[in-house]
């Protein structure tokens, strides 16, 4: 069996800011991820214990390094100044590349 490398962009954040996620993924053409709701604790305190609105969501995107890259550059300069947002990139493989490049 044959492994790709490929990226796997990981955005924990705040549920106010799924929708403003959601579409600067759509712009650069990202049609699949999975949405997890995600509690924790950190700066901001404990969160996804209270409100709807005070819960995490975890989007998780695998893709490719450029493509993910532009991803955070855009999600960082368009929305960390009015909403709590962690990003990550890790590397990963995937059995069937087509569906992720």
């Amino acid at each position: 069996m044959k492994l790709f490398d490929v990226k796997l962009l990981t955005i924990t954040c705040e549920i106010l800011a799924q929708k403003a996620v959601l579409e600067i993924l759509y712009k650069h053409g990202i049609t699949g991820y999975t949405i997890y709701e995600v509690d924790g604790n950190g700066s901001k305190g404990i969160r996804g214990k209270g409100l709807k609105n005070e819960k995490n969501i975890k989007i998780e995107i695998v893709s490719t390094e450029e493509k993910l890259k532009d991803i955070s550059e855009e999600l960082a300069r368009s929305l960390f100044s009015d909403f709590a947002i962690i990003l990550y990139l890790s590397d990963v493989q995937v059995i069937r590349s087509e569906k992720f490049i």
